[in-house]
């Protein structure tokens, strides 16, 4: 997928983080898969885990390298997580050529488990 770089402006990277944000806090406006891991751990620890992701703001340099918020890990029940959002083209063939820009981008957020990894 496209990735903001460092070289890229931070107004762009300021409007990936706030899409990305938008989405993880509503899970409105995109996609959001649980890998099949994460669906054994059955419904109660589900509701959980999407709390968890929807509340998430632990980003620093070593997991929001770019600022961009699309990556987060953290313990659920004893449980290591990982959240990611990925940017695709509107037909989900590719990825997005501007992740910046929510009239041409879909966003995929995936919960997995660390042994999904």
């Amino acid at each position: 997928m496209n990735k903001i770089s460092p070289s890229n402006s931070d107004a762009q990277a300021a409007a990936v983080r706030e899409l990305n944000d938008r989405f993880r806090n509503t899970l409105a406006g995109g996609t959001v898969v649980l890998t099949a891991a994460v669906i054994a751990l059955g419904r109660a620890a589900q509701r959980e885990i999407i709390s968890q992701v929807r509340t998430f703001s632990d980003f620093n340099e070593a997991n929001d390298p770019f600022g961009e918020h699309d990556f987060g890990a953290f313990t659920s029940a004893g449980e290591r997580l990982f959240f990611k959002i990925d940017y695709f083209n509107l037909d989900m063939t590719a990825g997005s050529e501007n992740p910046a820009d929510a009239t041409i981008t879909t966003r995929v957020l995936t919960i997995m488990c660390a042994t999904d990894w």
